[in-house]
């Protein structure tokens, strides 16, 4: 699950979440305008993850309204972070499918503001769920389908492929981080070297237009399951 938001305001605002599972346990990430912070919980107690609530003990209590297509949900958020209360927009990526043995992808999600005023998030992968079709439903394959979309004021709209650059962007929009977190694992049957730098975007979005603000993550990474 990786959450992209953009949060104005206080200086100690968090501005960027991360949970997910790393084998048998869950990574927690955040970055609370000056560091990241990081931990590992090798235990699934402290973290759960659905379609529509993540929560951290301690750390992060968030509810999303469920949306499309079937892998990625957003919408307006409410939450408490760190024991701050906030109210941003927000992603959970609830992956799922039948991949290859050896798989690696490009992806970028986040959330901003466009330059008419209207909200935008966007969700952008290559190499994974990276077909032509979109869909609403949860498939028994990931062929052939795609989560390449843009919300514009929470209206999903698919979009066609765009070109990574790096880490530095995606499509026309430019990225600059401001922290990353990074893990290679080598468990000789399954493997995972990922980056995933969190930042703020600045350019245009396909079927949107030019950002006014924007802040989300870019990810590189390469899996043996």
């Amino acid at each position: 699950m990786d959450l992209g938001r953009s949060v104005r305001g206080r200086a100690d605002a968090v501005r960027g979440e991360r949970a997910g599972r790393a084998g048998a346990g869950r990574l927690v990430g955040g970055w609370d305008g000056a560091r990241l912070h990081e931990r590992t919980f090798r235990r699934s107690g402290p973290v759960l993850a659905t379609p529509e609530r993540v929560h951290v003990d301690g750390v992060l209590d968030l509810v999303v309204e469920p949306g499309v297509p079937w892998a990625v949900r957003t919408g307006a958020t409410s939450a408490r972070v760190h024991g701050t209360a906030v109210d941003l927009p927000g992603l959970v990526d609830e992956s799922a499918g039948r991949h290859a043995r050896v798989v690696s992808w490009w992806w970028s999600a986040g959330a901003g503001v466009l330059t008419d005023g209207r909200t935008v998030t966007w969700n952008l992968v290559n190499g994974l769920h990276d077909g032509t079709t979109g869909t609403s439903t949860r498939p028994t394959s990931s062929a052939g389908t795609s989560e390449r979309s843009v919300w514009i004021d929470g209206l999903p709209r698919h979009v066609a492929p765009q070109p990574f650059h790096g880490l530095d962007g995606v499509g026309e929009l430019r990225f600059r981080a401001v922290a990353t977190r990074a893990r290679k694992e080598n468990l000789l049957l399954i493997a995972s070297n990922y980056e995933q730098p969190f930042g703020e975007f600045a350019g245009s979005l396909p079927l949107a237009g030019e950002l006014r603000s924007g802040w989300g993550v870019m990810e590189r990474h390469r899996a043996r399951w």
